[in-house]
């Protein structure tokens, strides 16, 4: 564990030694990570939906339509963004010792709806590339597509990170014994892109795409 949360609402309590609050071990979660879960509390009720996010050093964003009824009722409240990565399966001698390796992130403060232009731009484009580059490569987004986005942001400022790795601890009665123990790593990889089925001909893949291949995701 190391360097000190920002408030108690993001300190570990459970599984307090693997804790990581220095930011930029956190920041480097949230860059590995693709999908957010983020939690909101509407009138209906609370719901945790996944969503593209992206971030510069202050905020986290995330985007949706502005129809979209959670990240309307997000704005001015409290919310929890959430990053999850699984790195393995924990096999352990018994399953109760069973687990899995992991980095998570959660994020929590208010929620800000981004209305200057410029940043509202900005944020799109930090959400596009961090899943996928291609701002640069494709068509800009026109001013119908862009007023139809709503774009919510939190200050990366109370946040934590929660890390597992290695091997399962088991029972020291088990550690002679007769079961397995261990861990089954998980890799992911971007494959070769594949050409849309309606692709002219002619048309290559943008160096940013084509460069993915064999990149862990």
């Amino acid at each position: 564990m190391s360097a000190e949360p920002a408030s108690d609402r993001v300190r570990l309590r459970r599984g307090a030694n693997r804790a990581e609050y220095d930011r930029d071990a956190v920041l480097a979660v949230l860059d590995a990570g693709m999908i957010a879960h983020v939690g909101v509390t509407t009138p209906e009720g609370p719901i945790v939906l996944p969503m593209a996010y992206g971030r510069d050093d202050e905020w986290l964003y995330v985007h949706g339509s502005v129809a979209n009824a959670a990240l309307r009722a997000a704005v001015g409240t409290d919310i929890c963004i959430t990053v999850t990565i699984v790195d393995g399966m924990v096999v352990g001698r018994c399953p109760f010792h069973n687990s899995m390796n992991y980095r998570g992130v959660v994020v929590r403060g208010l929620a800000r709806k981004v209305t200057d232009a410029d940043e509202h731009l900005r944020a799109l484009r930090l959400v596009s590339d961090h899943v996928m580059p291609t701002w640069d490569s494709a068509r800009a987004p026109n001013a119908v597509e862009i007023r139809q986005t709503l774009v919510v942001a939190v200050a990366l400022t109370e946040m934590s990170a929660k890390i597992r790795a290695g091997d399962p601890i088991d029972e020291p009665d088990d550690i002679d014994g007769p079961h397995w123990a261990g861990h089954v790593p998980l890799r992911t990889t971007w494959e070769p892109p594949v050409d849309a089925g309606d692709l002219p001909d002619g048309i290559s893949v943008p160096p940013g795409i084509a460069s993915l291949a064999g990149q862990r995701a």
